[in-house]
């Protein structure tokens, strides 16, 4: 089949993020300027540097986190393993602002080092981020969605020890992440093959 976006796909469910998958989970953390401590996961999240390391997550909408990252130029990106899977999915519920996901998902906070959000404790790892842009996306006609992509600098990056190996890499098999596909699923964590670059 063919189709184009703007006519319909004629489909029951719309594939377009189940062909762009899996994708990493960006579980946002962010504390308001009150004080009140904010998760939430967001399926369009990746790396886009490596030097300066740098992240970003996309807000369908204008919800608390990007609220909170706006205000206060912060947010921490936490692994979600398959051991927090279904308290992730929990944060993804629609709370009133000012309830603390953590507190309602019966997760514990952790302090951060360098920025003031907090982090999800026992999370495999976890980037302290201080923000350095928030951008709208246009559409093909320079109209903006209802969409923002908030970009972070990495200025803080928490490992848990035992997702080492002896080698000193962070190890897949270990940290076990939940991948975002379409629909209502979710991927787990796949086998590892490991492949060198050609010469």
């Amino acid at each position: 089949m063919f189709y184009e976006p703007a006519s319909g796909h004629g489909l029951p469910h719309n594939p377009f993020k189940a062909i762009v998958a899996p994708r990493p989970i960006g579980w946002i953390s962010t504390r308001s300027a009150e004080g009140i401590a904010n998760l939430a996961p967001y399926s369009f999240f990746n790396a886009v540097s490596d030097t300066p390391p740098i992240v970003m997550f996309s807000s369908s909408g204008r919800k608390d986190s990007l609220h909170n990252a706006e205000e206060t130029g912060e947010f921490v990106c936490n692994h979600v393993s398959e051991a927090q899977f279904k308290a992730m999915s929990q944060t993804s519920y629609a709370y009133e602002s000012g309830v603390s996901e953590f507190a309602a998902s019966g997760l514990e906070e952790a302090d951060c080092r360098v920025v003031r959000a907090p982090r999800v404790a026992g999370a495999p790892a976890a980037l302290e981020c201080v923000v350095t842009e928030i951008i709208r996306p246009r559409d093909r006609e320079g109209r903006h969605c209802d969409n923002w992509v908030v970009f972070g600098e990495v200025v803080g990056v928490h490992i848990d020890d035992a997702m080492l190996t002896d080698e000193g890499r962070f190890d897949f098999e270990k940290a076990k992440p939940v991948t975002r596909l379409g629909y209502l699923d979710y991927g787990m964590a796949p086998p590892v093959v490991t492949l060198a670059r050609p010469k």
